[in-house]
């Protein structure tokens, strides 16, 4: 019998069953399709920490106390200085953190904020929205001046954060005049929310809000990827000379990095377990065919019988009834994968990172042909091990 035979006698015979067809492919369908989404979203969930880390260097270094409260010997600008002295670094840069109730004419809210040396904002990728940043002249002569981070313009003016700019605002009662508005940045990976934060000078931020009182954090720039370690090690060194105290164990170091990669790792964990789930659904599936493919061999028993008796040999009944479980599980899979392209702007919309990609699609046309492949054959093997004259006599 020739190939185009058996898939002819295949397609005849899906035709004839469309209903029981259509059932036994839901699943596969279904299968698929949740195969295709986990991809999509694992794929849009590690291409989403990418950016959100991308407008971060990799190689920022932030030092801080080991624990909250009082320190007893906290960092300082000198260690600053100290740290920016090995070849490993770029820039460091003292910090001093604090949270306040921010206002601007009769709208409140309370916000964090932090004093900050100029060059700060350019090691951070600080990039403005509107108006300007710091400059070197507003450290030096302490100018009242602050810049707001998107997410505190946006709600202080309730949506309108240009308008901000050239206004005076608050902070713990505190005047300053805004001067400008920084682009969005999200997630620093260094613990610090940049979006939801006002920035002011150093010296006037130690002046007029936290005082000598205030424990800086250092953020340190790596001079590249591969000097973060060496960084780290000679911070550790630094800290154990200049802080007899307590030494290198009463701070914190944390690079951005690590952070990086360890939310990679948990968007990957994240996607496995989901195309475990899936897998699942394809095997359930996958039973449905076999259980199918048993109830059409034995209502076919006298066609096997009659198609041996005129020299059917045993490859061409296993190949009839195999080809007609791989093609109800690849119509199920190409169903599927194409369900999959018009849910994904439906979970964009719920905010669900999710993108598309050959991958997803290769995937799941690749399990919705093994699942009929392997569900498919002990049927199929069933099939062309039927004795004719028994199969002839069937009723």
């Amino acid at each position: 019998m020739k190939l185009k035979q058996l898939f002819k006698l295949v397609l005849v015979n899906i035709y004839q069953n469309k209903v029981r067809t259509f059932l036994t492919t839901l699943g596969v369908i279904v299968g698929t399709a949740t195969i295709f989404l986990v991809v999509a979203i694992g794929t849009g969930g590690e291409a989403q920490v990418n950016e959100q880390y991308s407008r971060l260097s990799v190689g920022t270094i932030m030092v801080m106390p080991a624990q909250r409260g009082r320190v007893v010997d906290p960092l300082t600008i000198k260690d600053a200085d100290m740290f920016a002295q090995s070849e490993h670094i770029a820039h460091a840069f003292p910090v001093l953190q604090g949270n306040g109730d921010i206002n601007y004419y009769n709208f409140s809210t309370r916000g964090g904020f932090s004093a900050i040396p100029p060059g700060f904002q350019s090691s951070n990728n600080l990039t403005m929205q509107y108006g300007r940043i710091l400059e070197e002249d507003d450290e030096s002569k302490r100018h009242k001046y602050a810049v707001l981070g998107a997410e505190l313009a946006n709600t202080l003016t309730d949506g309108d954060p240009a308008a901000i700019v050239g206004e005076k605002i608050t902070i713990n009662r505190r005047q300053f005049q805004v001067v400008g508005v920084y682009n969005r940045i999200g997630d620093a990976g260094s613990g610090m929310g940049y979006d939801d934060s006002a920035f002011i000078p150093y010296t006037v931020g130690e002046k007029y809000l936290l005082g000598t009182r205030a424990n800086p954090v250092i953020t340190v720039q790596a001079a590249d990827l591969q000097a973060v370690q060496p960084a780290m090690d000679y911070i550790t060194n630094i800290l154990n000379e200049t802080h007899r105290a307590g030494g290198a164990e009463q701070f914190r170091l944390m690079d951005a990095g690590s952070r990086l990669v360890a939310a990679q790792e948990s968007a990957r964990t994240m996607s496995l377990l989901l195309l475990a789930v899936a897998v699942v659904v394809l095997v359930v599936s996958g039973i449905g065919i076999m259980n199918v493919m048993f109830v059409t061999v034995k209502e076919r028993t006298r066609e096997i019988g009659t198609l041996k008796a005129i020299g059917a040999k045993k490859r061409e009944i296993l190949g009839q009834f195999l080809i007609e479980a791989v093609v109800i599980s690849l119509v199920g899979g190409m169903l599927g994968v194409l369900i999959g392209f018009f849910t994904v702007p439906l979970l964009k919309y719920f905010e669900l990172p999710a993108l598309p990609s050959i991958s997803g699609v290769l995937l799941g046309l690749m399990f919705s042909v093994a699942t009929g492949v392997f569900f498919g054959f002990y049927p199929a093997w069933k099939a062309a091990e039927l004795n004719p004259i028994d199969a002839l006599r069937y009723e």
